[in-house]
């Protein structure tokens, strides 16, 4: 339609409101919601001005683009209190992001938590930022769900970081950690010559596809056997989190593919990271925060009794 004039009824009082636009409002408000959709899903505020103005005739600076979408700070704050329940299994990892404060530009740690309730409904619980992934940040990212009820915490997956694994062991006390495989395959391999990552990686593959803890130590210790002389390093990390790794095969079978990692996590933190890569550095906290929480549902399907499901 282009520009639109309209002659809006003036009084004194300020009695009458149009139920078409907000007071003071200059666009009509699907357009807005557009323009916030567009920011969250990963186009620069740059490229939305330039949309805007080949589509409407008229321009919206970064500047008004960025104000229109601090209004999705209240739905994220809504989301991130909302009251929690009883998750058996979480899921919990970290990404960092590069924000500007104060002129500088620094980086933060995204601490993300995942939760899997009983009925196999995958939601995130609760999203924080941090100057890094210290056992404090940590510790308060979990006593705050645990204030919003969450409850019966009984299994949690994550990577081996020091302060992260400190904070779980604090705050849920009794659940079993499971050390994220793909993870651990990762930091061994890191030690790992480059001549002998591959008998590596293939011993790795088998160990984790025993049906059994006994059957999983027997394939451990012959593949350290094998490249005791070759990969000390290697082999001593491998010793080192080898329980932790197998936690989940004290699971029923039907759990083990989707708990025995955070791989579950995977497509969440590449939205995230699709964003970021767009907009680089990030103008504020709140900016980062926006776009790294999830301001509605995600579909989810329903399996059989018992199963996962994403």
């Amino acid at each position: 339609m282009g520009l639109l004039v309209l002659r809006v009824p003036q009084f004194r009082d300020g009695s009458f409101s149009t139920e078409i636009f907000q007071r003071h409002q200059r666009a009509e408000q699907a357009l807005v919601l557009a323009l916030m959709e567009m920011v969250v899903n990963g186009v620069s505020t740059r490229k939305v001005a330039k949309i805007t103005e080949a589509l409407c005739g008229t321009s919206f600076s970064k500047s008004t683009v960025s104000r229109l979408c601090a209004a999705l700070d209240a739905r994220v704050r809504a989301w991130n209190e909302r009251p929690l329940e009883r998750f058996p299994f979480l899921l919990i990892d970290a990404l960092y992001v590069k924000v500007r404060e104060e002129e500088r530009i620094v980086t933060k740690a995204a601490l993300r938590v995942s939760g899997v309730n009983a009925e196999g409904y995958r939601e995130v619980l609760g999203l924080k930022l941090g100057d890094s992934e210290s056992e404090g940040f940590w510790r308060d990212l979990f006593d705050g769900l645990k204030d919003r009820g969450l409850e019966g915490v009984a299994f949690v997956v994550s990577d081996e970081h020091k302060g992260l694994v400190d904070a779980v062991k604090r705050c849920f006390q009794g659940a079993v950690w499971q050390r994220c495989q793909v993870h651990f395959t990762r930091n061994v391999l890191s030690h790992t010559p480059s001549r002998h990552k591959a008998a590596m990686t293939e011993g790795l593959k088998r160990l984790f596809r025993a049906e059994t803890a006994a059957e999983a130590r027997e394939k451990a210790h012959a593949l350290m056997d094998e490249l005791e002389g070759k990969a000390p390093r290697a082999v001593a990390c491998l010793e080192d989190g080898l329980e932790e790794a197998l936690a989940v095969l004290a699971l029923p079978e039907k759990y083990r593919r989707r708990l025995k990692s955070t791989h579950m996590q995977a497509r969440l933190i590449q939205e995230i990271r699709r964003g970021a890569r767009v907009i680089r550095i990030f103008p504020n906290e709140a900016s980062a925060h926006r776009s790294s929480a999830p301001c509605r549902p995600r579909s989810t399907r329903r399996g059989r009794a018992g199963d996962i499901w994403i």
